[in-house]
């Protein structure tokens, strides 16, 4: 059975920093991209960064660039948080589109980050 189980997400202050995990079983995930993606109620999922198979390309959302680091190990470094980084991170592996949910083929259950400020 596969199984994306995310953890990290707490309660931080505006400026302050979290690294969310993703930990992997049940497959082999060779060639699949490794991408986080948040929701907040009553808006679509967004994707957040994602990450090669190999790890040697990685890709941002605008809005998070130069705050968050994606890594293909599983770990993603947010710094400089935000309120409006206030969401539910999913981490999902997938094939298409990177920055497409419906890329996605496994999802985990989410991790709540609240930024307070």
């Amino acid at each position: 059975q596969v199984r994306l189980v995310e953890s990290g997400g707490e309660e931080v202050q505006a400026g302050g920093s979290l690294r969310l995990s993703c930990a992997a079983s049940g497959r082999t995930f060779s060639g699949y991209v490794m991408g986080w993606f948040r929701q907040t109620p009553g808006k679509e999922r967004e994707f957040v960064a994602a990450v090669s198979w190999s790890g040697s390309t990685t890709y941002y959302a605008d809005s998070v660039k130069g705050r968050f680091t994606i890594s293909r190990d599983g770990y993603l470094q947010m710094n400089s948080l935000k309120p409006e980084d206030t969401a539910v991170y999913y981490c999902a592996m997938g094939t298409g589109v990177i920055n497409r949910p419906r890329a996605y083929e496994y999802w985990g259950q989410g991790t709540q980050v609240t930024v307070s400020s």
